[in-house]
This record gives C-alpha cells, sequence and structure tokens, in this order.
C-alpha cells in the first residue's frame, strides 16, 4: 500500500507538471511571456517559465504527500522559494544586475548601497527555511531543540542554493533532482519527495530539449524541497553532515567551476550529457 502510495503521488506530481507546462508553453508564445525568455549557453532561446511550472508542481505534490507536521513547512518553502526565484529570474536579468552575482556580487551590492535581487531572493529563501525550522520543531526544548532549527534551516536554504547552482547546463539541476528525490523515498517522511520526483521527471525532458529553464524559481523550489526532506531525517549526526556537505560546495562554488570539474570527471561527464542535445 505504501509503494502504491508513493507511485501515485509521483504520477500526481508527473500530472501537475505537464498541465503546467502546457499553461507554461502558451504564456511563452504570449508577449507576456517576454520577459521570461532567454539564451542559454549554445545560443539557444530558451523560456524560464519552466521554472514556475516546476515550482508550482513539486510544491503541490510535495504537501500532498508530506507528514501532517511538515505539509504546511512544504508549502512555505516550495511556495517562497519559487516565487523569489521568479524574482531574482525577472530582476536580475535587468542590466544594472549584471555584476552582482553569486555570494560575493551580493555582498559587494549592499557595501555599495544597493540590494540586489540575489540578495531578495537569499533573505527570502532564508526566511521561509526559518518558518519551516518553527513549523517542524516539535515538542522539543533546549540546546538540541536548537540545534535541530539551525539544521533545518540550514538544510532547507542550503539545498535550495546549491541546486540553483547546478543549473548551467540542460538538465544538470534536474538529473540531480531525481537523483536526490529518488534517494529520499524511504522512511517516513519519504512521500514528500514522490511528488518533486514525478514533477522533476516530467519536466526533464523539456530541460534537456532545451525548450525551457528551470532558473532560480524552479531549481531554488526543488532544492528546498528536497532539503525539507533531508532534514526529516531521524540522525542529528546525519544532518549535521550533510549541512557541512551543502555548505562546502557552495563554498567552493566562489572558487571552482562545477562544469570543469564535472567535464574531467569520467562518469559524471558522461551522465551530465546523458539526453542532452549537442553543443
Amino acid at each position: 500500500m505504501s509503494a502504491r502510495r508513493t507511485a501515485l503521488l509521483a504520477v500526481a506530481g508527473a500530472g501537475a507538471a505537464r498541465g503546467a507546462l502546457a499553461a507554461a508553453a502558451r504564456l511563452a508564445a504570449r508577449p507576456a511571456g517576454a520577459p521570461w525568455r532567454r539564451t542559454n549557453y549554445a545560443g539557444r532561446p530558451v523560456s524560464l517559465l519552466g521554472g514556475p511550472a516546476l515550482a508550482a508542481a513539486a510544491t503541490a505534490s510535495a504537501a500532498l504527500g508530506a507528514p501532517p507536521g511538515t505539509r504546511a513547512a512544504a508549502v512555505v518553502v516550495g511556495a517562497a522559494s519559487g516565487l523569489v526565484g521568479g524574482y531574482d529570474d525577472l530582476a536580475g536579468a535587468r542590466p544594472e544586475q549584471a555584476r552582482d552575482k553569486g555570494l560575493a556580487g551580493h555582498l559587494r551590492a549592499l557595501r555599495e548601497g544597493r540590494v540586489s535581487a540575489g540578495a531578495v531572493k537569499v533573505a527570502g529563501i532564508g526566511a521561509a527555511a526559518a518558518t519551516a525550522a518553527l513549523l517542524t520543531r516539535g515538542s522539543g526544548r533546549g540546546a538540541g531543540a536548537l540545534v535541530d532549527g539551525v539544521l533545518t534551516t540550514g538544510l532547507v536554504a542550503g539545498t535550495a542554493n546549491l541546486l540553483n547552482l547546478l543549473d548551467l547546463r540542460p538538465g544538470r539541476a534536474a538529473k540531480v533532482g531525481v537523483l536526490a528525490a529518488a534517494a529520499g523515498l524511504g522512511g517516513p517522511a519519504g512521500r514528500l519527495a514522490a511528488g518533486p520526483l514525478g514533477a522533476t521527471l516530467a519536466v526533464l525532458p523539456e530541460d534537456l530539449g532545451e525548450r525551457v529553464m528551470l532558473g532560480d524559481s524552479g531549481a531554488n523550489a526543488l532544492g528546498a524541497l528536497l532539503g525539507l526532506r533531508l532534514a526529516a531525517v531521524g540522525s542529528r549526526a546525519v544532518r549535521a553532515g550533510a549541512l557541512v556537505a551543502v555548505s562546502g560546495l557552495t563554498l567552493a562554488s566562489e572558487r571552482v567551476s562545477f562544469t570543469r570539474v564535472i567535464e574531467a570527471t569520467p562518469g559524471l561527464r558522461e551522465l551530465d550529457r546523458l539526453g542532452r542535445r549537442p553543443s
């Protein structure tokens, strides 16, 4: 019965994503879709509307499968991350925001007395992550509860940002999202990941075909939901280790190109190129 429910949630997520993608395609063909149009790394036109489509489908289906104590948190982190990510997709494309990329860019903008679109996104995701920590804290008190709250906040916000950092080639962030969601299907909170898994699988062909991009909206929302699933792992040591890994990769991204590392690593290179159009 549990496996059947998980499968149904995955199908529901996929169905919601396909419906959202159809609506996004109609909008993309109209003048209102122009702000969402971009040229990707290979010079091909793509639409960022795949991101809001994934964010909406993944959030709704995650809420359907989440345990009662985590349901509200799933809605908060998925919706908020998708919304502020969408804001960054649009506002971050303005010429004056061109230099405000990455942690260093956001900090430089603040020193200059400006608030970058990325800083607004970071603050929004951080607030959503902290809210999720409060919503899922249970009845614990004291230092243990404080540690759990910090871990949940860090995992939700950190994973949202990390998945977005991977969205530099078609299908890359979605593939990582699929693998992470599939790995999180077990355990009491496993069904939280089932809907996002189905939704991501449904969007993946469009992403690989370079018709849509996840953008900040899709990658941040999916990452935040996966972070919430990771925060539900019972072992505090495992959660702490995961947060260290996420933080380490995020800091490394400021100095090391993930694309160069992937291209230089057998296995990762082939997985990254799987299903992708030749550049």
